[in-house]
């Protein structure tokens, strides 16, 4: 992806914000709590927090949020959906906050949108000494058979190769990293999964899915054939298509901590 279509897909989100907010999981309590027990204490920022879901688990959690979210329709419904946390406008490249003001960042599938070369050097002035900057990515789990088969009539607008455990693990280890020359601003990477699950029903999983900013930026007659398909696939499984069910998931971590 170049850097103009990844802008386009980075900035897609604001749009559809109530229905992100609405259909979008939540991360696993033990994903984020990997995630910050290195770090010297709770003052956290969720970086790119979007409407607050990793916001609202870190808040359930004890910690300590500041929450920045570039994009204003996504931050006014977080600031809707969760009003007593310190909410800010602001990017990874350019964080409104004081130097060493945070002991932890975390970013709830936003990592991937960051220009490290920039956010790289924001993030770490941000951090305190020894402080963690983790990325947290909410993956299907397709070793469970009706979800690869999800996975392949979806396409990967939909269920791309950072969305299952298959490959996420590669496509987000050296996510931390600068694309150009500049000097690494963390340590090591670490990464580690955790079993997780949202209850979803054919429609709401569809409504999920077309929350994915490949499927935001499609044109309208290709994204409505591809939720079509969707849909198709979805009614065609006894797993999903009466009522309820858990689409079985893992979240994802990559860990790293401030040099």
């Amino acid at each position: 992806m170049d850097k103009d279509e990844q802008l386009l897909h980075a900035s897609s989100f604001g749009a559809a914000a109530v229905a992100y907010a609405e259909h979008r999981p939540d991360y696993a309590q033990a994903a984020v709590r990997w995630a910050l027990e290195a770090a010297p204490g709770l003052r956290v920022l969720d970086l790119g927090a979007g409407t607050g879901k990793l916001t609202a688990t870190l808040v359930a959690l004890g910690a300590e949020v500041i929450a920045v979210e570039p994009d204003p329709a996504m931050l006014t419904e977080l600031r809707r959906s969760l009003p007593a946390v310190h909410a800010l406008p602001g990017s990874a490249e350019a964080i409104p906050l004081p130097d060493a003001s945070v002991d932890a960042v975390l970013a709830g599938n936003a990592m991937h949108w960051f220009d490290m070369a920039v956010a790289g050097p924001e993030i770490a002035r941000v951090l305190a000494p020894g402080g963690i900057l983790a990325g947290l990515w909410n993956v299907m789990d397709d070793g469970v058979e009706w979800v690869a088969g999800l996975a392949q009539v979806s396409g990967s607008a939909a269920i791309g190769p950072r969305d299952t455990p298959t490959s996420w693990r590669a496509e987000t280890a050296d996510m931390h990293l600068p694309r150009t020359d500049a000097p690494a601003r963390f340590g090591s990477p670490e990464q580690a999964e955790f079993p997780h699950g949202q209850r979803r029903t054919a429609d709401s999983l569809v409504a999920t899915l077309a929350t994915r900013a490949g499927m935001l930026v499609m044109p309208e007659q290709e994204r409505e054939a591809a939720l079509g398909r969707i849909r198709a696939f979805l009614a065609g499984r006894p797993e999903t298509a009466h009522g309820e069910f858990t689409l079985p998931m893992l979240t994802g971590v990559l860990r790293v901590r401030r040099l």
